[in-house]
């Protein structure tokens, strides 16, 4: 594979000081240096894709998340990314590889391909690199874990899915239909109600409809699954819709992330009443069995069963405001920079 041309020195976005509410221009700092040097044992790597995420406001609020180590004043915005090999002195790297790992809000990082940044090679399917920060990376897993391992959907449940066009969201929604549900897609505008359609037999649209009077309406019968994205008003509403043996995946809750106080669900006695459970799940606890998920996220994705929703915004100078969409709730899908592009075919 052919490397292009690349600008002659690293571009870094760093954190100018601790988000209060939403992530503004002021909370960003953009910093130029040189390219790093590639020891031995290292790979050079220069950055195609890099992921958007609302946990990475708690990464500048200098919260430790994930194992990450908190940030500082001035220190390089954690970040998992898409790369591809410039430079390689590690035996299991060639130059042109494409890699995925945490790369950082960068153009370029050498890397020592430790566990800790989980360094590892993208197969070319042909399909856009890019989807490794989505459907077939962490966001697919995320889905692909919380809702198979967690929700054990049999075909002819009724699944409820908040944030239905986020990035998890829009997975989950389709890896039901997948396997036979009943989907019923919660989410916040009539764009994105459009966007998620072919995959819901119902929507619900909480920014323009009551949520709990829906949920009435739509669950005669009550839930099978609720596959929680956003936590609060929404989580409690759905608690008060359980079906017998009821399954509650708790995977988000950025409707409480720029909350001061986290909320307190009150109703979750109702598990009681129903022998149902309320599981929470981390991603990374799956690690062993990633690469059997990305497989077979992959043969849908071929397939065109599962379809990747995308939300692209377009240049390394554009990270900042990418991520404060996320928390306006205007993206659609997974949101990832893209910083390059290379041909997969």
């Amino acid at each position: 594979m052919t490397v292009e041309p690349l600008p002659e020195s690293n571009l870094q976005w760093c954190v100018a000081r601790r988000p209060k509410g939403n992530v503004v221009a002021q909370d960003f700092r953009l910093t130029e240096s040189q390219i790093p040097d590639c020891k031995d044992g290292q790979i050079l790597l220069s950055t195609l894709y890099l992921n958007l995420a609302p946990v990475m406001r708690d990464y500048m609020s200098g919260k430790s998340v994930a194992g990450e180590a908190p940030l500082n004043i001035g220190d390089v915005i954690h970040g998992r990314g898409v790369a591809q090999v410039l430079v390689s002195k590690h035996p299991d790297f060639e130059v042109g590889d494409v890699v995925q790992g945490q790369l950082g809000w960068q153009l370029f990082k050498a890397s020592s391909v430790t566990d800790g940044e989980r360094i590892s090679k993208i197969p070319n399917r042909g399909v856009s690199y890019g989807y490794s920060l989505g459907a077939l990376g962490m966001t697919g897993f995320s889905a692909y874990f919380g809702f198979i391992e967690r929700g054990l959907p049999k075909a002819g449940d009724t699944v409820v899915v908040s944030a239905a066009a986020g990035g998890v969201g829009s997975i989950v929604i389709q890896l039901a239909k997948i396997h036979g549900c009943r989907v019923i897609g919660i989410t916040g505008g009539a764009e994105k109600c459009q966007a998620i359609s072919q995959w819901c037999d119902d929507t619900i649209d909480y920014k323009n409809e009551s949520v709990a009077e829906r949920l009435a309406q739509l669950l005669p019968n009550g839930l099978d699954i609720y596959f929680d994205n956003v936590g609060g008003d929404t989580l409690s509403a759905c608690l008060n819709h359980l079906a017998m043996g009821a399954r509650v995946v708790l995977c988000g809750s950025i409707s409480e992330y720029l909350l001061d106080q986290p909320y307190g669900v009150k109703n979750y006695t109702n598990l009681r009443r129903v022998n149902a459970s309320m599981n929470g799940f981390f991603v990374y606890n799956h690690a062993a069995d990633f690469a059997t998920a990305e497989e077979q996220l992959a043969q849908w994705v071929t397939a065109g069963e599962l379809q990747p929703v995308v939300d692209i915004a377009e240049g390394f100078d554009a990270m900042p405001t990418g991520l404060a969409r996320l928390y306006s709730h205007k993206n659609i899908g997974t949101a990832y920079c893209r910083v390059r592009e290379i041909q997969t075919a």
